[in-house]
């Protein structure tokens, strides 16, 4: 896993890529009509876990949702609570590990974590730390990939992963250019588990 003083070095120019900051409207438009095809109805509460600098969450928190967001890196936090001041939303921002969340178990309808679960060094313990956070009959939402640079998991292998501990994972390709600010050759998917 890598440490939280690599993240914080990242976070200046972290936005830049249009997946992470969602400054192009069209991107920002597609991953929102994506979540909200997947999620329950707001004011649903959303732990976004490895939140970064906020885009996911200040995104939710828009349409209404209860948005907890979380990362490791202080200067991911700080960005993401500047995010949500600018864009004038009410979203709550914490300093924890992804692989411990320090949330309250039992407290959101929806787990999302996009582009984390390659990150944690047991992503079984990981997973189990996350739907400990669910309330009864609550989802869990990855953005995940194989990523061009050898990084990430198939969709093959994140499904197994949850299916360890849940009963579905239904699971969408996420190749359409829009999404990623330009096309994609690597693999790409949005994993949905309900229970």
């Amino acid at each position: 896993m890598t440490e939280p003083a690599y993240w914080d070095g990242q976070a200046d120019t972290f936005d830049e890529s249009a997946d992470h900051g969602l400054r192009d409207p069209r991107v920002r438009e597609a991953w929102r009509r994506l979540l909200l095809a997947h999620l329950p109805a707001a004011p649903a509460a959303v732990a976004d876990i490895g939140c970064g600098t906020g885009s996911l969450s200040v995104l939710l928190a828009a349409e209404g949702y209860a948005v907890t967001g979380l990362d490791f890196a202080p200067a991911m936090i700080r960005a993401a609570r500047a995010k949500a001041r600018t864009a004038d939303v009410s979203a709550r921002f914490v300093l924890s590990d992804a692989a411990a969340p320090t949330l309250p178990p039992g407290s959101f309808d929806v787990v999302l974590a996009r582009h984390v679960l390659w990150a944690m060094p047991d992503i079984d313990q990981a997973l189990a730390a996350w739907l400990r956070l669910l309330l009864p009959g609550g989802t869990l939402v990855l953005v995940e990939g194989r990523w061009s640079t050898g990084t990430g998991f198939t969709a093959g292998e994140a499904g197994r992963a949850v299916l360890r501990h849940r009963t579905d994972a239904t699971i969408t390709a996420l190749g359409d250019p829009v999404l990623w600010g330009g096309p994609v050759s690597d693999e790409r998917y949005l994993l949905v588990s309900r229970r």
